[in-house]
């Protein structure tokens, strides 16, 4: 778990940073593609937070869970409110934020279980 902690530790600002950016750039007129659907959106944000606090956990694994959960859990909120104040055609949803959090807690769920099977 060393050397995933040392990855994790250099990807997680790059992928965070990168993330930020995406989430709060302006909006724009999506175009219909055939593996779009309604909800693809929702989807995206589970993955996307999944990675996060997959890729988070790992990189400081002494972290308590209460302190994990807050942060992401306020990152998410602040993206999302953020979107809303900043006009740029994305707005604040709260199916967002849930499936933010999904994700989190899958990630760290996915990490945990790693640990479990490789100690």
């Amino acid at each position: 778990m060393d050397k995933l902690t040392k990855i994790c530790s250099k990807i997680l600002p790059i992928y965070w940073a990168f993330l930020t950016f995406m989430l709060l750039k302006p909006g724009v007129e999506n175009l219909e593609y055939p593996f779009m659907f309604p909800g693809i959106d929702k989807v995206l944000h589970l993955g996307i937070f999944t990675f996060l606090g997959f890729s988070f956990m790992a990189a400081f694994p002494k972290i308590k869970f209460i302190y994990f959960i807050q942060i992401m859990l306020i990152y998410g909120m602040l993206t999302e409110i953020l979107q809303d104040e900043m006009h740029f055609g994305r707005s604040l949803e709260g199916l967002d934020l849930v499936a933010d959090t999904i994700g989190i807690l899958i990630g760290y769920f996915i990490l945990k279980k790693l640990q479990r099977t490789i100690i």
